[in-house]
């Protein structure tokens, strides 16, 4: 097991021991800081037991971890090849899309802006 699947089960026995449902899937470091992937957006909860977790790694110099965050960006992506009128002969809606979308794993927490 190498060093990175170690902390992400031990990541993962915490969030268990809290009761959460969010488990670590990556963690990375690097020298913006330390990346973990989870399986969905985690609360409050989950982010301090992550940080705890980090903080108590040997070697980790615990002024250097700030407080964990969640991304803030939003993407644009442009979706076409979608026909408009489905075989029923009704007219594709957006929430259509939305459910076509979600049964992709890649963009099953999709939000449609417009």
């Amino acid at each position: 097991m190498s060093n990175a699947d170690f902390h992400v089960s031990s990541i993962n026995n915490q969030l268990k021991g809290i009761k959460s449902t969010i488990r670590t899937e990556f963690i990375r470091s690097s020298s913006q800081g330390v990346t973990i992937t989870t399986n969905n957006v985690p609360v409050v909860s989950d982010l301090s037991t992550i940080e705890r977790y980090v903080k108590s790694i040997e070697g980790i110099n615990q002024k250097d971890i700030l407080a964990p965050r969640l991304p803030q960006s939003k993407l644009y992506l442009k979706i076409t090849g979608f026909p408009y009128i489905q075989p029923s002969g009704l007219a594709l809606t957006s929430e259509d899309i939305t459910n076509y979308l979600k049964n992709i794993d890649l963009f099953e927490n999709i939000t449609l802006a417009a």
